[in-house]
């Protein structure tokens, strides 16, 4: 009678513990996108919280700006005792001008926070990178909607009035928080681009200060020079400081609407792409 004998198979050596491997960002889907970019927004809000000096910008630049050119500019502009007529020219102006001067602020921040190693850790997770700007944004657009809620409550104690429905009051911060997030885009490109938070900051007054002053925010057109009455028809911001200015006025607004979001549109369909991948390959 044979004997069957069984041997057993050799243990064999653990192997490498699996590793996860992050997925890439177009596995990622919508919800897991929103859920990203909420959680990243939270933490940026709560980084605003533990540091409440990082909006005293967004406090005191509306009060000085309204106070500054209502009472300096406005006698030189509208004559002597007509300030109050002022007010409502400038206000709805200087609402545009609150969202490129905070757009400025995104772009020192996104390239300090690569100074800073912040990025990198980011970018070392698996989520997508675009959330990570894109939640960068959304707390910019809030601290966007507080600088202008400052600048409207001061028009409003210098003599600001709605002539028209409220709507057109709302409809003009919607259309200022559109453009003001197109052009957060072009200046979170400089900051991934410029090699120092200084050089972003620099870059940006060369663009801020000819778009500022050459527009309408400030001064009507007519009584700029021909050659600089044609920069100021082309020039976003004076869609935007004309939309905004009609809205609240119950002006007709003719082509001033349609031109900012067709600016707005642009500007982000270009500069948001450009933005995305320069924060990947970013090293």
């Amino acid at each position: 009678m044979s004997t069957v004998t069984t041997t057993k198979p050799a243990p064999t050596a653990p192997g490498p513990a699996s590793v996860a491997v992050p997925h890439g960002e177009g596995r990622i889907g919508l919800r897991g996108n929103l859920r990203h970019i909420g959680a990243l927004v939270r933490r940026n809000a709560l980084q605003i919280k533990q540091d409440p000096e990082s909006m005293v910008d967004v406090v005191l630049m509306p009060i000085i700006f309204a106070l500054l050119f209502v009472f300096v500019f406005g006698g030189a502009i509208s004559g002597k005792g007509n300030q109050a007529e002022y007010v409502n020219y400038v206000i709805p102006g200087l609402m545009a001008m609150m969202g490129m001067n905070i757009a400025m602020g995104v772009g020192t921040g996104v390239n300090d926070d690569f100074k800073k190693g912040v990025m990198d850790r980011f970018r070392s997770m698996p989520i997508a990178r675009s959330s990570v700007l894109i939640a960068k944004i959304v707390v910019e657009l809030g601290r966007m909607m507080v600088a202008i809620a400052i600048l409207l409550a001061v028009g409003f104690l210098l003599g600001l009035s709605i002539k028209g429905p409220v709507t057109g009051l709302f409809l003009a911060i919607g259309l200022s928080a559109v453009f003001g997030a197109s052009l957060m885009w072009i200046f979170v490109l400089l900051g991934l681009t410029m090699k120092t938070p200084q050089a972003v900051q620099g870059m940006a007054m060369m663009v801020l200060m000819p778009l500022q002053f050459g527009s309408s925010i400030f001064a009507p057109p007519t009584t700029m020079p021909d050659w600089l009455q044609s920069f100021t028809d082309y020039n976003p911001l004076s869609n935007l400081a004309d939309a905004a200015r009609a809205l609240i006025n119950d002006a007709p607004v003719g082509d001033s609407v349609w031109m900012t979001l067709i600016w707005s549109l642009a500007i982000t369909a270009v500069t948001m792409p450009l933005a995305v991948r320069k924060f990947r390959q970013k090293t």
